[in-house]
């Protein structure tokens, strides 16, 4: 007696129903002839969208962060009075928090009106940049030793 007589491995697996299929995925060989077929239209136009979507994330992060021309006029507006009612000066992030803006927002104000010559600003001895309004007070003259 042969051990493939005593089995039943072999009576069993006649007995299997032939109608399996394999499941469809994506590896089968028509979705990666599609890829191989057309991959010089395919790669090149997932770069250009991918270029306009980054492009087009940059413009608008840029125009968020800038403030159109009346509310910058405002805000310098209400940093003048702020400084003038303060006449020996404010840090910025006093500043900031009394007008209402950001503090890189202010500083990029306090900057742009210092290069217009509306404001001046030192740096104290605690290096603390202090903002005060052009004229309010008297200028630091140099010392003479």
């Amino acid at each position: 007696m042969s051990i493939s007589t005593l089995s039943p491995l072999p009576l069993l697996l006649a007995q299997a129903p032939d109608d399996y299929a394999k499941p469809v995925s994506s590896l089968s060989p028509k979705y990666f002839e599609l890829l191989e077929q057309n991959s010089h239209i395919i790669y090149p136009a997932i770069a250009i969208l991918t270029l306009v979507l980054i492009a087009a994330g940059i413009l608008q992060a840029w125009r968020t962060q800038d403030l159109d021309g009346l509310q910058k006029n405002e805000f310098k507006r209400a940093i003048v009075n702020e400084l003038r009612r303060n006449i020996s000066g404010m840090p910025g992030d006093l500043l900031a928090k009394s007008v209402g803006l950001d503090r890189l927002k202010t500083n990029r104000l306090l900057e742009q009106m210092q290069n217009e010559g509306l404001v001046v600003s030192h740096t104290n001895s605690q290096r603390l940049t202090v903002w005060r309004v052009r004229g309010a007070a008297p200028e630091a003259a140099a010392r003479r030793y």
